[in-house]
């Protein structure tokens, strides 16, 4: 069910965080409602996976699994180019993430 939780928490981030930008600055009251929305369940769910997961092993994954989904919000609703440098930068993130996780004695699986 943690998983879950965490699941939860960063979709409901990467929504809060790709509404900031629609918000303009707090000047918009739809986006701004699910900004503060957004953030609020996420670190509901996010105080519930860490019941279970490691709070350092839930952040890594939260912040590396929510880069890519907003870099890719970015992208797609924003025209935000990723350069190669970005890429490879989220890449190892990436890549970081899944070595704690595959290598920690600490995360539940």
């Amino acid at each position: 069910m943690e998983w879950l939780y965490l699941s939860i928490s960063i979709l409901a981030e990467v929504t809060a965080t790709t509404a900031l930008k629609a918000s303009g600055s707090f000047t918009r009251l739809l986006p701004s409602l699910v900004v503060v929305t957004g953030y609020g369940i996420s670190f509901y769910f996010l105080s519930l996976a860490i019941q279970r997961i490691p709070l350092g092993v839930a952040y890594a994954i939260w912040s590396a699994v929510g880069v890519v989904l907003v870099s890719t919000a970015g992208a797609l609703l924003f025209a935000q180019r990723l350069s190669v440098p970005v890429i490879a930068g989220m890449t190892l993130i990436v890549a970081g993430v899944i070595v704690i996780n595959l290598f920690s004695p600490h995360v539940v699986h």
